[in-house]
């Protein structure tokens, strides 16, 4: 495995002067980023993919071990404030459970068994996204939790730095960065998860986007939690439907806070009607606004 390989260009590393190192890994993590961008095609598919699956009522399913499944969760955790996406239909499949978020758990990415058996437990359909990532592509915990979804219907996506890897022949949409040997011989939370992490922002954005939860480039679904983003919804409603600043955040509030909601009303469009609108069209805002043809 290319990941797992020790570099003869960095085998002198701990001798080097500190900003000498410190170059170095700037550059690993700029090729990393660069690696990422061959992809395009495949993870704007698998978006697409993806988007189909879960617009009405399917799941996205985080799987990972280690380094690649704390990547995996973050990813995910950020999908309810930015997009409003339902916490319900977000599930962490973290080898070591939960506690591996902030603790060590590595010898839990060899139970396979307990991969197959996580999935069991979910009965993931057709409707579900289930997103696998794998530095190596050979993590047995991760590999068996997507084939085990695969065979169950679910749209199953592998991450991986790896090429030709059982992780990527699992999958429906496998996709591979080459970030190659690491600076420091093994260590993929450096290159190696720079890319993941590139690769997952991706991903999850451009399904968001082609679920209509961006109208405009803005975050018009996202969570009013704070009094930061309770104006910053004032604002997208201001751009959106013209109205002052101050009936923006008039509408919010009677919106209770739901901002496509409010922003239809800010549109014209009364409480209830607004409500029924956004149900018809799966919470899709830019569908909502065509439908009254403004």
């Amino acid at each position: 495995m290319s990941t797992e390989v020790a570099s003869e260009r960095f085998r002198d590393v701990d001798a080097w002067s500190t900003e000498n190192a410190v170059r170095a890994m700037i550059e690993g993590q700029m090729s990393a980023v660069a690696s990422v961008m061959p992809l395009s095609g495949i993870i704007a598919e698998a978006a697409n993919a993806a988007a189909e699956r879960l617009v009405e009522r399917g799941r996205l399913v985080y799987v990972g071990a280690g380094t690649s499944g704390r990547l995996a969760a973050q990813d995910g955790i950020e999908l309810h404030p930015t997009y409003g996406w339902p916490d319900e239909r977000l599930v962490y499949m973290v080898a070591g459970g939960t506690k591996a978020l902030l603790q060590s758990a590595e010898g839990a990415e060899d139970d396979e068994e307990l991969g197959k058996s996580q999935i069991a437990n979910l009965n993931v359909t057709y409707n579900d996204v289930v997103i696998g990532v794998a530095a190596s592509g050979k993590t047995p915990f991760t590999i068996s939790a997507l084939a085990c979804a695969r065979k169950n219907g679910a749209l199953v996506i592998g991450i991986a730095n790896n090429p030709e890897t059982p992780l990527l022949d699992v999958s429906d949409f496998g996709i591979a960065a080459g970030t190659g040997s690491e600076i420091i011989a093994g260590s993929t939370r450096m290159k190696a998860g720079t890319a993941q992490k590139a690769i997952l922002n991706i991903l999850s954005t451009a399904i968001m986007v082609r679920l209509g939860r961006v109208h405009k480039g803005l975050m018009v679904n996202m969570v009013i939690s704070n009094n930061k983003l309770r104006h910053r919804g004032a604002e997208i409603i201001h751009l959106i439907s013209g109205i002052s600043m101050n009936h923006a955040e008039a509408a919010l509030s009677a919106a209770d806070d739901h901002l496509p909601t409010a922003i239809l009303m800010g549109l014209g469009v009364e409480k209830s009607r607004a409500k029924d609108l956004l149900e018809s069209y799966h919470g899709q805002l830019g569908a909502s606004i065509a439908a009254l043809g403004k």
